[in-house]
């Protein structure tokens, strides 16, 4: 992948060839095999699976990350392949003494310590080299409070506990590094990164560059506008922002500069659009998958309450965009160099297939689990479809090809998985003995090995996050926090709101969105449901703001992967970054207020209104555009600070859900609206003098 030398979500990586990526390779093969058969088959019980999971990831995170930026990135070191077959033995040794250890459960022994203590450090390490030291120092932090809290002040001391019940809570059993992130990431997570790989290498970016191209390419701003909408249709089969940065951004980011627009802005205008792909249904990031198994409810539960939210965001981004070319004066692409969507479509709307499957399957009640796996299956199906059609000529799109394919997923609803794994084994066969079907199983071979690559960060950012859990649980002393937030929102909601973005923002200055949201929802949403906001809805709160947080600098993981390919200085980028997504603050204020956003009943009684979710909406959305205008100074053309502050008053009325609000907000909107037409009438779209924000040399 273009630029991921560069600049990673993680580490530096290794530039390996000949053996070493072999080795590399075969890893990730096993690991994506590995997790394939779990998902198919559960053969393993719980912890056991669990912990395999976690020895590949420290096998491959040896192999792949170097102890340091000045170590040779062209070969693996004799250390860290030691490291890398400890951890993946370790890994083995739940699956080894699993009987041993449910009877000695409580009363460790050493070898059983000694095995934990050595797993903790490797993952330390692990974490180091992957994520960066932020990560490791926080959860290192809390492995001393739980060693050695007793000694601190009253308030935040606890009792004391022995070394070997440390090590217990966070290697023995589910609560510590094995706990509920892992056990996501095992299972869930994995099995959706691997289906957004497979989709990815078969042709689902340009389907969709090119048909946000021939649709918005030619509007002012267009080139902008592309990254919008490319990195939401993107989101929709990848949850990681940085991914997505890396691969739609390599085609938007130059196409911007190609059209004028700074290097800064374009990378922003793509960090921002990417990080949004995080809350974008089906395929949301590994957050949504993790709260689902949190909050204990189903996950289409998780995609209801995201929609309207992730729909915002993206038409908050498209707006700002909007504006600036609107300010700016930039022009869209030439009608002529821009695609025909519909003919995009033509030719490859199969590959819609696979996630309208995913959608239909989540909707109609099935296992996040079951739709991955015939998601990814019909996907494979596809692609080495398309491989025998390239040997054949047009079989792809012949009659018998869908016919067979309908009789294999019947068969798959009635017989479980092995049709599918008998229909694959034979497309695979053909595709070894027929011209070019090689090429085919390489695509297949690439697939796989990406996706085990692509869940290294986070499948370590979820067990590392467990010491942290573990320690949380053992001693309590996540009450503290939670009583100095209901201290607070005893005063104010609004206080404690905006106490707990801070939070978010300042913890995902460090680390990942993943443990950003463990951590906060695990102190801060308890306190918010007290004082009366609904649980899955204080947990999106937290989510959001977490994705924010890779937008803010000084540590903007989306903006350091745009900076690679823009070529731009990344705190800039995400400074303006931040300016786009500023509109975008708003919403899940307003969905605390009146839940009707998250499309959750509780407001009235029980039962969901469209009325009432009509109603939000349409004053979010009038809230999203006279803040965007307020932040960027421009609307139908150019505003003064006055009417800036005046368009930004109307907009915080909106907010809060209490009547007398919304009727001044309402009404201050309209005047607002009415004067500045009345003041632009005649000159409507007229750019305001270049700041040279968007424009200008690079």
């Amino acid at each position: 992948m273009t630029g991921e030398a560069a600049f990673d979500e993680t580490g530096v990586k290794r530039e390996l060839a000949g053996f070493a990526a072999a080795l590399v390779a075969g890893v990730a093969l096993a690991f994506s095999t590995y997790q394939l058969v779990i998902a198919a088959f559960a053969p393993l019980s719980s912890l056991p699976t669990r912990s395999i999971h976690v020895g590949f990831l420290l096998a491959l995170s040896f192999l792949i990350y170097p102890i340091s930026k000045r170590s040779n990135r062209r070969r693996i070191a004799a250390t860290d392949a030691l490291l890398a077959a400890t951890g993946f033995v370790l890994g083995l040794y739940h699956l080894v003494f699993e009987g041993a250890l449910i009877q000695r459960a409580g009363d460790p022994t050493l070898a059983d310590l000694v095995v934990g203590t050595i797993f903790v450090v490797l993952l330390f390490e692990a974490a180091r080299r992957v994520v960066g030291y932020a990560l490791p120092l926080i959860c290192a932090l809390f492995l001393a409070y739980g060693m050695f809290g007793q000694y601190l002040p009253t308030v935040i001391s606890h009792r004391p506990y022995g070394f070997d019940q440390i090590v217990s809570q966070l290697y023995l059993g589910v609560e510590g590094i094995f706990g509920i992130p892992t056990l996501v990431s095992a299972t869930y997570i994995f099995l959706f990164i691997l289906f957004g790989s497979f989709l990815e290498h078969a042709g689902m970016i340009n389907l969709f560059n090119s048909i946000a191209l021939g649709f918005v390419g030619h509007a002012r701003g267009g080139p902008a506008k592309v990254a919008v909408i490319s990195s939401g249709m993107m989101g929709t089969i990848s949850g990681s922002g940085v991914a997505n940065v890396l691969t739609v951004g390599q085609f938007t980011i130059p196409l911007m500069k190609r059209f004028g627009y700074r290097a800064v802005f374009a990378g922003a205008v793509e960090a921002t659009s990417s990080m949004g792909g995080q809350i974008m249904p089906p395929v949301m990031g590994a957050v949504a998958f993790i709260m689902a198994e949190t909050l204990n409810v189903p996950y289409v539960t998780i995609v209801k309450a995201a929609v309207v939210p992730a729909i915002l965001y993206y038409a908050t981004a498209f707006w700002m965009v909007h504006l600036e070319a609107g300010r700016t004066g930039l022009v869209g692409l030439p009608k002529e160099e821009c695609p025909d969507p519909w003919k995009a479509m033509q030719r490859r709307w199969y590959l819609m297939l696979p996630l309208a499957v995913l959608v239909f399957m989540l909707f109609d009640g099935f296992t996040p689990m079951f739709a991955g796996i015939v998601g990814l299956a019909l996907t494979a199906i596809l692609i080495l479809g398309a491989g025998i059609a390239a040997g054949f000529g047009s079989m792809m799109f012949r009659i018998p090809f869908w016919i067979a394919l309908g009789l294999v997923t019947a068969a798959f609803f009635r017989f479980g998985i092995w049709p599918i794994i008998l229909a694959i084994s034979a497309l695979v066969a053909v595709n070894l003995v027929i011209r070019g079907g090689t090429k085919t199983l390489a695509i297949m071979r690439r697939s796989l090995v990406d996706g085990a690559r692509q869940a290294i960060p986070v499948g370590i950012a979820c067990a590392i996050v467990g010491v942290i859990i573990g320690v949380l649980t053992l001693t309590g002393a996540a009450s503290s926090f939670a009583e100095f937030v209901l201290h607070v929102g005893a005063k104010s909601l609004f206080l404690s709101l905006l106490l707990t973005m801070i939070v978010c923002l300042i913890l995902g200055m460090g680390i990942p969105t993943i443990p950003n949201y463990i951590i906060t929802s695990a102190i801060a949403a308890p306190a918010l449901l007290k004082l009366g906001v609904p649980l899955i809805v204080s947990h999106m709160f937290v989510f959001y703001f977490g994705i924010m947080a890779d937008l803010t600098p000084p540590v903007a993981l989306a903006a350091f992967a745009a900076a690679s390919i823009a070529k731009a200085p990344p705190m800039q980028i995400g400074w303006k970054a931040t300016h786009i997504a500023i509109a975008g603050f708003v919403i899940p204020y307003m969905a605390i207020y009146d839940p009707a956003l998250m499309l959750q009943p509780e407001h009235i009684g029980g039962s969901l209104s469209l009325v009432a979710v009509a109603y939000v909406i349409f004053k979010t959305v009038i809230a999203i555009g006279l803040w965007g205008g307020a932040a960027v100074g421009y609307l139908r053309g150019p505003l003064n600070w006055t009417e800036r502050v005046a368009a930004f008053g109307a907009a915080a009325l909106l907010v809060a859900a209490v009547p007398w609000t919304d009727q001044a907000g309402f009404v201050a909107s309209a005047l607002f609206i009415g004067w500045h037409v009345w003041r632009t009438r005649g000159r409507a779209g007229a750019p305001a003098p270049a700041r040279g924000d968007a424009t200008g040399a690079r």
